[in-house]
């Protein structure tokens, strides 16, 4: 692919994406659930924060055991959360705005009470039915093989079979109730080239792939050695799996170029440069830079994973996909906010001890270092993703009583694992209102009492908070053209603590040390600083424009 700037100009090639989990975003009819109509009715929120598009996490029909990613209809809505008629309607009135939507896609496995699995289990071993999802015979009373669960445990379960007795084995990466396809089955490959169509025909502007890396399994189901690690390179990153993002990226690209309809990845690999395969010109559009995410609060680790991303930028011309945040990792303000980190427990999830670290947060200081890491993350070419809450500076809600717990890696894992509840919890729009204004009813997730100082009413009457600060950063990152392709220029500051770089006429300086960092005069006067002064300071960043610029 030539470099982006040669190339026709899409959506996403500076948008700012938020990342928008509909079951903690806004309840619109009082039953504790987030739901497409609170969605519709805080339009206005993400609007404002200067947004182009939204990305909506799974939506569709599902029992909920892993809170949507297990989907029994890829066709419909989930009751809880509307109707095909309000989700048009969202679509609409996003649309008249100026937002896109993106849709989360899931191909690696559905839920247990998909139709097709029921009538695999129905229909006994050698079946058509069961051909469509990994069914095999195990070693006597053991599993196929010795692979894991991402969120714990054996990734195998065996049926019962239709005359009672003890049957097959079928394959589950996460947990029982998600059945992982056969993308080997020519049945799978055309059922999911309709669901595709099906969205993008009703207006959708693209998909987020979940686990993109997955699809495709070793063919012989080889046991993985454990000294190997946790990384099972027998269920992950196939070579043959590219053969279904070409299939995917002919069939977005024929809907016309008025369409600009983008596929982005979910793509966990060891070696960064594994992402190259995934943005050949005829596969994704994207796959997330999670490099930058799982980066310590050290300047040098920072800038080697923008070199690693702005690299493959150069090389294919798919701009980067930029996040600091999303629904499986820790907040940010909680991860930049450890200063007695913890060792992490041993895992299945090769990342999950980088997702979700444990240790002593000091929240303020992870605010500090999070409103600066924003500034770094908005001033580099190619899109970003926001996870809706964080434009409040909300830190993890680590303290969950167990009961209320309902992410699977927690009950997977006996409780070792926390899991991913603590950046769920809904959000805070008004703090003397019942549920802080989420709703009415009971939300699904406790709230803690100090969400009051973090509601969106509260800091909206605040000019130095967060949001505020979300605002004015991604206002400036438009008007400034920060996210349109071109290089990053690498300049000298005489500290291992501070990064700098120019892009265009402005300067982003990033100090991630203790004391002040006093920048040359010839880098401009400051146009933003996260911490609102005009130096920068320890835990703090800025951008730095020529008078006159």
């Amino acid at each position: 692919m030539p470099p982006t700037s040669s190339r026709p100009r899409s959506f996403w090639d500076d948008a700012v994406v938020y990342q928008l989990y509909v079951r903690s975003f806004a309840d619109s009819d009082g039953d504790g659930v987030g739901d497409l109509g609170g969605v519709i009715r805080r339009l206005g929120h993400i609007a404002g924060l200067g947004a182009d598009a939204i990305w909506l996490n799974p939506c569709y029909p599902s029992p909920q055991a892993d809170h949507g990613y297990d989907i029994a209809d890829y066709h419909g809505v989930n009751p809880d959360y509307g109707s095909l008629e309000t989700f048009d309607r969202l679509v609409a009135e996003a649309h008249a705005r100026g937002l896109r939507i993106l849709m989360d896609l899931v191909p690696n496995h559905c839920s247990d009470q998909h139709p097709w699995f029921t009538a695999a289990l129905a229909a006994g071993p050698g079946s058509p039915e069961r051909a469509r999802f990994v069914f095999r015979d195990g070693r006597g009373d053991e599993p196929p093989n010795n692979w894991q669960s991402v969120f714990g445990g054996p990734a195998w379960t065996r049926v019962t079979e239709p005359d009672g007795t003890p049957g097959q084995w079928y394959l589950h990466l996460f947990t029982r109730e998600q059945p992982d396809f056969d993308w080997r089955n020519p049945e799978v490959l055309a059922y999911f080239d309709d669901v595709l169509r099906f969205w993008f025909d009703r207006g959708v502007d693209g998909f987020r792939i979940d686990v993109c890396h997955g699809l495709i399994k070793d063919a012989a189901l080889r046991d993985w050695d454990p000294a190997g690690g946790s990384y099972n390179a027998y269920s992950w990153n196939r070579p043959e799996v590219h053969e279904i993002f070409r299939r995917w990226h002919a069939l977005a690209a024929g809907y016309g170029p008025d369409r600009d309809l983008l596929l982005v990845g979910e793509v966990w690999v060891p070696d960064p440069a594994d992402l190259d395969a995934y943005l050949r010109p005829d596969e994704l559009h994207q796959a997330f830079s999670f490099d930058l995410l799982v980066q310590p609060w050290e300047a040098a680790a920072l800038r080697g994973a923008i070199e690693r991303a702005t690299a493959r930028t150069q090389v294919h011309g798919a701009p980067a996909a930029w996040t600091l945040a999303n629904h499986d990792v820790h907040r940010a303000v909680t991860r930049y906010g450890i200063v007695r980190p913890e060792p992490a427990p041993e895992s299945n999830d090769a990342f999950a001890a980088l997702m979700r670290p444990r240790g002593e947060v000091d929240a303020e200081l992870g605010g500090r270092r999070a409103g600066a890491a924003l500034l770094l993350l908005l001033a580099l070419p190619g899109s970003v993703f926001l996870y809706q809450g964080e434009e409040l500076g909300l830190p993890e809600v680590q303290d969950l009583p167990d009961e209320a717990r309902q992410d699977p890696v927690f009950h997977r894992t006996g409780g070792l694992e926390k899991g991913r509840d603590g950046c769920r919890v809904p959000l805070p729009w008004t703090a003397d209102a019942p549920a802080f204004g989420f709703g009415t009813g009971k939300p699904w997730l406790p709230q803690p009492e100090w969400f009051a100082g973090y509601a969106v009413d509260v800091e909206e009457r605040d000019a130095s908070s967060m949001l505020h600060l979300y605002r004015r950063a991604v206002r400036a990152r438009k008007e400034l053209r920060l996210g349109r392709p071109g290089p990053v220029e690498w300049l000298t500051t005489g500290a291992d603590t501070v990064l700098a770089f120019r892009r265009g006429d402005l300067v982003c300086v990033l100090n991630t040390g203790s004391t002040r960092f006093a920048a040359p005069g010839s880098w401009g006067e400051v146009v933003l600083a996260s911490d609102g002064s005009d130096v920068v300071a320890a835990d703090s960043a800025a951008w730095f424009r020529t008078t006159g610029s």
